[in-house]
């Protein structure tokens, strides 16, 4: 297709990240990912009605005689647990999927990790084809192979590394989209430019309107870029022992945000918009950015709709327990990424658990 772009994904399982209009509906381009004559959709009972009989009817058609499975989860956080990841493989061994068998992950983050998560596990490992169809999955969760679920005590706490065998972003999907769920994936867009780009933050500030509006190209070259820059730091630390922990500017934050409030109050992007600016406060009062820096940032995520507050009624003791159990923490203490302004973050250890109350406490 014409409309398409392409990002490679590399490393020692590369893959390939396309990008564009009917994807769902490309049966050879589908097909093209099996290794074998088995294939399992799971997808959620939000994206299913619109998306799933479209995959396996594509399915179906370029590739006859394909055994084709498929389950449906409930929408939402509260489906990524251990008892749902259990209920997975309960599907997928009940369809009788073998070693050479695909997982194709239809949906947004949840599922994407979720499936991901269940086809790391089957047989010790089979493949994953990401059908992302939320922003935040096109241009985070879908690309770099972490998959996990949840526990109460936090988030992601529980998975594997597992890179998918491709990614296919269909734009057409963003269409159906809800407006919250667009404005949330724009968090992690806005990411990559804090983190690594600072020239893409400019790019988003010219292009805000045309994001919000949904405007095709202008959304497909904002994925293409988000993934462009994301697998570059996935291929140089795919086990996340470095620079991949950038990518995680904001979570510590948000992740505590998500976890206090039961994963039923703000959802993955607009806490981690919150805590991108609660990042970019704490990073002025450590001295390493100046409260310019935090105000442009506010300042855009503000205009693209999302929350740069956190919700009133979190008790900052509880929100720093379980930013001790986050997967960034060490035995030393907190970590955090933080940032020296626009374009240039970093980790940095041992941070001081007064100065985070003190963000927390506005």
């Amino acid at each position: 297709m014409s409309h398409d772009r392409t990002v490679a994904v590399g490393g020692a399982h590369p893959y390939h990240i396309s990008i564009g209009p009917g994807l769902l509906d490309d049966g050879e381009r589908l097909a093209s990912t099996l290794r074998g004559s088995d294939a399992f959709v799971i997808s959620d009972d939000s994206v299913a009605p619109l998306y799933l009989q479209r995959v396996v009817d594509a399915l179906a058609r370029a590739r006859p005689g394909l055994r084709i499975g498929h389950w449906t989860l409930p929408a939402g956080e509260a489906s990524k647990t251990l008892e749902g990841f259990g209920r997975a493989i309960s599907a997928i061994a009940e369809a009788g999927m073998r070693r050479d068998a695909t997982v194709y992950a239809l949906g947004g983050g949840v599922v994407g990790d979720l499936a991901g998560f269940a086809a790391a596990a089957w047989m010790r490992g089979i493949d994953c084809v990401q059908l992302p169809t939320t922003l935040l999955a096109m241009v985070d969760s879908s690309v770099g192979g972490k998959t996990a679920v949840d526990l109460p005590q936090g988030k992601n706490l529980v998975g594997a590394f597992h890179p998918p065998r491709a990614v296919l972003a269909d734009t057409g999907s963003l269409r159906t989209l809800p407006a919250r769920e667009l404005r949330a994936g724009l968090a992690e867009v806005v990411k990559y430019g804090a983190i690594v780009d600072a020239p893409f933050l400019d790019w988003l500030e010219a292009h805000a309107d045309a994001l919000l509006a949904g405007d095709d190209d202008v959304l497909a070259e904002a994925i293409a870029r988000s993934c462009a820059h994301k697998a570059a730091i996935v291929e140089r630390d795919p086990f996340e022992h470095g620079e991949r922990a950038l990518l995680n500017f904001g979570h510590t934050f948000g992740h505590a945000i998500e976890t206090e409030q039961g994963y039923g109050g703000l959802v993955h992007g607009e806490a981690v918009a919150v805590g991108m600016v609660q990042a970019a406060r704490l990073s002025e009062r450590l001295g390493l950015a100046s409260p310019a820096d935090t105000a442009r940032l506010r300042g855009l995520l503000q205009r693209l709709g999302l929350p740069v507050d956190a919700p009133p009624g979190l008790d900052a003791d509880a929100l720093v327990a379980h930013m001790r159990l986050d997967k960034k923490a060490q035995s030393g203490g907190l970590r955090f990424i933080v940032w020296d302004g626009a374009g240039r973050a970093r980790v940095l250890a041992d941070v001081p658990e007064d100065a985070v109350r003190e963000v927390l406490r506005g």
